[in-house]
């Protein structure tokens, strides 16, 4: 204990050193720096959304990938390797070396409904590879996409615990939840909203390649002698699917063949190229899948054009990747670092018959008219639309498997895997066909780098890593298979593979679980899982269900749940609000702290300082696929709402009075989605109009701006950011409480206020 100016200050740890009168009798200590207990490789994961089994160049597609390809040929390619279906479970399994219920990430993070596997967020008794790497010495970088934060703690005000810093990541630079436009993301720096950078031609992709550089250039210029761990989760090729025109044009009548055609050219590269076994089969179309031949010819030419601007969105993104690695070759850094790049699941059916122009529509249960989507085809890819190819290319994608993304069949589940790292795998270009599982890279990483999993991390016990190390294959590329038994669920679709045997049912939303249809295949002779052995071997089948329903009581998966959307608004609900305030200048803020405007009577309330000429924005809320904005121009008020089919325009007859002034539109709910809208200056009213078809949910992706709009540009009558040249002393905005008409969340909203 020592005494100062009366003051007692005790040390609960000991200092070793030692304290004399002065310098000269006293032994000084200062805590050593971090060194590496390893003398391990430096590993970069770089992950990609939604990127099929066969959409890759060498796993058989048409699209170039030449950077990715050259990784394949340089290290090992994986033909059995396993994600869980959708990106937040597959991204908590990857992160963890757990299975993804048992890590409390069931289902994506948006849609957790309180349970234990159901959390929606990585429990902390499952340490990250980052929290496992970082005190072993390793710098921590994260880049890109996140989508392992609770929807309700993804703003400004956290909490942010399951944020990347709180995760174990030193530096951050990226989005946080599932999707982004690519033009004009939604971004953050360590803990932090930011503004995206304002340069002509940027794309998020390109950006989070630069980050990741910087990130490894800065620590290597302090500390050359630290390995580190840098994490790269692209946003592509989720929709929306976006990219440069150069790309998208590159690719123009590629695919005027149709994907029926391109899945039977794919299907052949596979074989030739050693991706499948000869007798692998092309299992039939899906259900919903039209037929190329039975449709029109502006059917076709639409399809057609989606898939160039995924080409291009692929491409573009493969080209980012080739600027990594050759800086890290420039720097004599790529022969000793553990590569590892995947798709955290297989291609999406989630564009339908046509695909989307805007999926917000899609996600909020909207028909999209033939007639729009292909009035629309020359703007796909670009910064004006949210757009989404066919189910159709997405079958093509995950060739030759069944289903898609959100299954538990093949298509849904079997994914890329290359791992590249010229030190320890010489001999590059090998296929390897073992079963493995995203929950086998943690492993694979911690042998690599000689770090043993902690039995307990920041006073918590820690659940055991239950991947298999596939460290195993990179000197013995053709040697059996190590691992046990996998089970899979997703929103009720179910499987387990086991011993080269695999027990799949394919489930339909709100059927009785019972009646699933189970469906048996011998994986090891039947790669594409297209002869139902069911009938042949009941026993079989009765064993691995059983195996199925011991694996889901161990790892948190019950109670069972084949809830979609409807997840969404019990997820998304949080304390009651009506009223949010905002100033000018502030940062975007995320547009999960919208206001909650939607079909609900509201008022946006602006104290501005008006001269003579001022103009642009005072609000702004979402962007091009939805959102409203209140501006300025030539002297006029305005407010501009993006619907789902059309925009509403109200505007003042007179400019305003410069001057301060109290501005204001009001919303008032007459029906469903549908009321009257007044603007008004100083409570005088200067225009009405009716607006019906609104959005049934909040049209915020892009955030709120005040004073300026960063996101797409609400509206076409300015260019971004279009800053507003007055005061803005605040933005009021005020909703009422006639917005509940679903009975279930109006019981949930109760339930949760008791």
């Amino acid at each position: 204990m020592i005494a100062r100016s009366g003051v007692s200050v005790s040390n609960p740890t000991p200092w070793p050193g030692k304290i004399g009168r002065t310098y000269r009798e006293s032994t000084p200590w200062l805590e050593p720096p971090v060194r590496p207990s390893t003398t391990g490789p430096n590993v970069v994961v770089i992950v990609l959304d939604d990127v099929g089994f066969a959409q890759l160049g060498c796993y058989g597609s048409t699209i170039e990938t030449p950077n990715i390809d050259a990784l394949a040929a340089g290290g090992r390619r994986y033909t059995g390797f396993h994600t869980t279906s959708m990106c937040s479970p597959t991204r908590a399994s990857l992160l963890t070396g757990r299975n993804h219920h048992a890590v409390g990430m069931g289902m994506i993070a948006d849609m957790c409904t309180g349970f234990p596997g159901y959390q929606g967020q990585i429990g902390k008794d499952s340490a990250t590879l980052a929290e496992m790497l970082r005190p072993a010495g390793y710098g921590t970088f994260a880049a890109g996409k996140w989508h392992l934060t609770r929807a309700r703690d993804m703003t400004a005000a956290g909490p942010f615990e399951q944020w990347p810093l709180g995760r174990g990541f030193e530096r951050y630079y990226g989005f946080l939840y599932s999707l982004v436009d690519q033009w004009h993301p939604e971004l953050v720096a360590d803990n932090h909203f930011i503004p995206a950078p304002d340069r002509p031609g940027y794309h998020l992709s390109e950006d989070l390649v630069d980050q990741t550089i910087g990130m490894i250039r800065d620590q290597q210029a302090g500390r050359p002698d630290q390995p580190f761990f840098a994490y790269l989760a692209f946003g592509a090729c989720h929709s929306p699917h976006q990219a440069p025109r150069p790309f998208i044009d590159k690719y123009r009548g590629r695919f005027n063949e149709g994907w029926d055609v391109m899945r039977e050219r794919w299907h052949a590269r596979q074989v030739a190229l050693g991706v499948l076994p000869p007798d692998a089969v092309l299992t039939g179309m899906n259900s919903g899948v039209r037929p190329w031949a039975h449709m029109t010819d502006d059917e076709r030419r639409l399809c057609a054009r989606h898939q160039e601007v995924f080409a291009g969105f692929l491409d573009h993104t493969d080209a980012q990747i080739g600027r990594l690695t050759d800086w890290l070759r420039s720097r004599d850094l790529l022969d000793n670092t553990l590569l590892v790049l995947l798709s955290d699941n297989g291609a999406s059916a989630e564009g339908g018959h046509f695909g989307d122009v805007n999926l917000r529509r899609y996600i909020q249960v909207l028909e999209e008219p033939f007639e729009e989507k292909l009035a629309k085809i020359d703007d796909l890819g670009s910064d004006r639309l949210w757009n989404n190819y066919p189910a159709g290319w997405g079958h093509a994608g995950n060739t030759p498997l069944k289903w898609f993304k959100m299954h538990t069949h093949g298509g849904g589940v079997r994914d890329p895997l290359i791992i590249h790292w010229p030190a320890r795998i010489p001999d590059g270009g090998q296929i390897s066909h073992q079963f493995c599982h995203c929950s086998d890279i943690v492993p694979t990483i911690l042998e690599a780098c000689g770090v043993a999993a902690p039995e307990a991390h920041l006073g918590v016990s820690q659940q055991p890593i239950t991947g298999v190390s596939l460290a195993y294959t990179f000197e013995e590329p053709h040697a059996a298979t190590r691992r046990s038994p996998q089970y899979f669920e997703l929103m009720g679709h179910r499987g387990i593979w086991a011993d080269g045997w695999k027990a799949v049912t394919h489930h339909v939303e709100g059927a009785d679980f019972d009646e699933d249809v189970w469906e048996l295949y011998h994986l090891d002779t039947d790669f594409s899982e297209a002869r139902d052995l069911a009938v042949e071997h009941p026993e079989k089948l009765r064993e691995l269900i059983a195996l199925w329903w011991r694996e889901a009581e161990a790892n948190h998966v019950l109670p069972l749940d084949d809830r979609n959307r409807e997840r969404i608004g019990l997820t998304y609900w949080g304390l009651p609000r009506r009223r949010w305030r905002f100033e000018q200048g502030m940062n975007r803020v995320s547009g999960y702290a919208a206001p909650s405007v939607a079909n609900r009577s509201y008022r946006i309330v602006a104290d501005v300082d008006l001269a003579q000429d001022a103009e642009g924005v005072i609000l702004s809320v979402g962007g091009q696929a939805g959102g409203y904005v209140l501006f300025i121009q030539d002297g006029r008020l305005v407010h501009e709402y993006v619907g789902p089919d059309r925009r509403w325009t109200l505007e003042s007859a007179a400019p305003l009075p410069p001057g301060r002034r109290r501005l204001a539109f009001e919303f008032r709910k007459t029906g469903r989605c549908e009321g009257v809208a007044s603007l008004l200056c100083d409570n005088a009213v200067l225009a009405t109009g009716e607006m019906k078809g609104m959005w049934p949910a909040g049209p915020t992706a892009g955030g709120v701006c005040c004073g300026y709009n960063e996101a797409s540009p609400v509206s076409d009558r300015y260019v971004r950011p279009y800053a507003f040249t007055g005061v803005i002393h605040d933005v009021v905005v005020e909703a009422a409480e006639d917005y509940v008409d679903d009975p279930a969340l109006a019981a949930h909203m109760a339930l949760a206020e008791d």
